[in-house]
């Protein structure tokens, strides 16, 4: 593969990182939390369990050595989890200040974005095509999950210039950053097998 190319992938990637999400999901809970408190707690606990899936997952085969091989599969991508559920909500909530039918063409573009993000992860070999679809699936489930929470009477989302500008100046400030989860579960992983009696 041309270098350019590459290159042109790992950037993309990037967006996935959890350096970047985070901070923005971080955005996305006050937001929600500005409109109904409930939203806010709903969406950071779905997303903490969609995290402790992937980061089971990561465990299970950095430290147990569990996978299956069949269809090639370790991990779920924790990359295209993060931005399938991100993505899709920012998209959906951003569109949602146009008026509440607005939304479904922001979370559609979030998901579009994510599984290019998630293509990225393939193409680079950071994840097989079966890691990615669950880490999709994953994220876009707890996306729709909490749009629907959100839209499921009209809502016309207040202060979307506000929280856009927000969205851009974290995703400015943290694009590039590496979250240290992946060589945490690396070292530490084989403790938790351990404990468990899986070698």
């Amino acid at each position: 593969m041309h270098p350019k190319i590459i290159f042109l992938l790992w950037i993309i990637g990037n967006f996935g990182d959890a350096a970047l999400t985070l901070p923005l999901v971080l955005v996305c809970a006050l937001w929600l939390r500005s409109v109904e408190k409930r939203l806010a707690i709903i969406w950071t606990l779905s997303l903490a369990g969609g995290m402790a899936l992937v980061g089971l997952s990561k465990i299970l085969y950095a430290g147990c050595g569990l996978e299956l091989s069949a269809i090639n599969f370790r991990m779920i991508s924790g990359h295209t989890m993060l931005a399938a559920s991100v993505y899709t909500v920012a998209g959906g909530l951003l569109l949602a200040g146009f008026g509440s039918n607005w939304y479904r063409l922001g979370a559609v573009g979030g998901m579009l974005f994510a599984a290019v993000i998630g293509v990225s992860r393939v193409l680079t070999n950071a994840h097989s095509t079966a890691e990615v679809i669950a880490g999709w699936l994953l994220g876009t489930a707890i996306a729709v999950s909490l749009l629907i929470r959100v839209f499921q009477q009209p809502r016309t989302m207040p202060r979307a210039v506000v929280a856009g500008v927000a969205l851009l100046a974290v995703s400015t400030l943290a694009y590039g950053h590496h979250a240290p989860f992946q060589a945490m579960i690396e070292r530490y992983s084989w403790w938790v097998c351990k404990g468990l009696g899986i070698e």
